[in-house]
């Protein structure tokens, strides 16, 4: 692993010591009530990196109150405006609070106390505007590989993805590991009778348990539900059965040990490997009917995530409104047809054009592109895709934490 062949890469120094790598605006609607108001305003700015995000609930959630705190507060936000419309139980002042706190520039418009749409909207682009020319001052400070957060999803996978992108990205996961970044991965639905693999990678025996748990807690959860993590499109695209889709799955967290269990929102507090538990805890309540590739994308990233890998067989286009995506296509016969949007050809493993260390190297090397600035396709093509629901989360023990 060479890493002296790579553009320097720079981060967007925040008040907190943290540093991102993309210095972007959100406009961030607290009820579906202001997704109008907020949509129109973030319009205004179709060339600038103004980005639209939200939670339509009335009714409070807890896990949404953290999502939105650790999206508002992320590394690559410069600034942010938060549309309410002013009678929602979302806990808008506390959340403007804490924004204000992380230093950056934030302003609160109730549309109700404003006077309506028009007036919502000017007030919105005025704020806007201002806080574009205040982030480009900005900090730029050198950012190592050391400081890299990378998550990794999978979506629309097929026959495929188990043999070519997973097990690459897995590699490209590895070579991260070894340069001291962290990484993490998700999905226990999809490591359903993998347990006593995850136990083994546990890095401390107290770990064990609670990686185990977290698959037989994602068991139980999909057997109220009635399904497991199996769409129409991954038997349409070759795949037989549940448990194949997770042994491809597994492979895209590559070798290293697991340092530690995090769950949505949750900071890792040193680098390495964490799995993320992104089933809800206790009995369903709020309806969680089939793991979201947009919503575990948007909770990789409330963890820390600067750019997220996606790996995806049958063809994927969606990207994310916070940090990079980088798709990692695993079937040459989709990148055929999709190559606009993918980011990487794993296919080529499948047709012995490259091995998968090479693709993983093309990996590593396209993640260090994007940290340094390139933009990846989703980026390009203005993909900002959002979603965030309902869930319930149990705060993690002592026993999921590094040591």
């Amino acid at each position: 692993m060479n890493l002296s062949n790579h553009k320097p890469i720079t981060g967007f120094l925040r008040e907190d010591g943290r540093k991102g790598i993309r210095n972007l605006v959100l406009v961030v609607y607290l009820v579906e009530c202001a997704h109008h108001v907020a949509r129109k305003v973030t319009s205004r700015f179709e060339d600038e990196p103004v980005h639209l995000i939200g939670f339509s609930g009335c009714y409070p959630n807890g896990y949404a109150d953290k999502m939105m705190n650790a999206l508002c507060t992320h590394p690559n936000v410069g600034a942010v405006l938060l549309v309410s419309l002013g009678c929602e139980s979302f806990n808008r002042n506390r959340l403007y609070e804490q924004i204000a706190s992380s230093g950056r520039p934030v302003r609160l418009i109730g549309i109700q106390n404003a006077g309506g749409t028009e007036n919502s909207v000017q007030e919105g682009i005025s704020f806007i505007a201002s806080a574009l020319e205040t982030i480009k001052e900005v900090p730029r400070v050198p950012f190592s590989v050391e400081e890299l957060i990378v998550g990794i999803v999978s979506g629309g996978s097929d026959a495929t993805s188990g043999i070519t992108a997973n097990p690459a990205s897995g590699l490209a996961f590895d070579m991260l590991n070894a340069a001291g970044s962290t990484t993490i991965f998700e999905n226990t639905s999809e490591m359903i009778g993998l347990e006593n693999l995850l136990g083994k990678r546990a890095r401390h025996p107290e770990l064990i348990s609670e990686l185990q748990d977290a698959v037989a807690k994602a068991a139980r959860y999909h057997a109220i539900m009635g399904h497991g993590s199996f769409a129409p499109g991954n038997a349409e695209g070759g795949l037989t059965t549940l448990e194949e889709k997770s042994m491809g799955a597994y492979c895209k967290s590559g070798t290293a040990p697991i340092r530690g269990l995090i769950k949505p929102g949750d900071l890792t507090t040193m680098p390495g490997l964490y799995l993320m538990d992104i089933v809800p805890d206790g009995e369903p309540r709020f309806g969680f009917p089939n793991p979201n590739d947009i919503s575990e994308m948007n909770e990789l990233i409330a963890s820390g995530a600067h750019c997220v890998l996606f790996t995806t067989g049958r063809g994927s286009v969606a990207g994310s409104a916070v940090s990079p995506v980088i798709k990692i296509c695993a079937n040459p016969e989709t990148f055929a047809r999709m190559e606009e949007d993918m980011d990487v050809n794993a296919g080529k493993i499948l047709t012995n054009e490259a091995s998968p260390q090479e693709v993983a190297q093309e990996i590593f090397d396209k993640i260090l592109y994007v940290a340094a600035g390139g933009k990846s396709c989703s980026e390009q093509l203005g993909h900002q895709e959002f979603s965030l629901g309902y869930k319930s989360f149990e705060p993690i023990g002592p026993s999921c934490l590094p040591y």
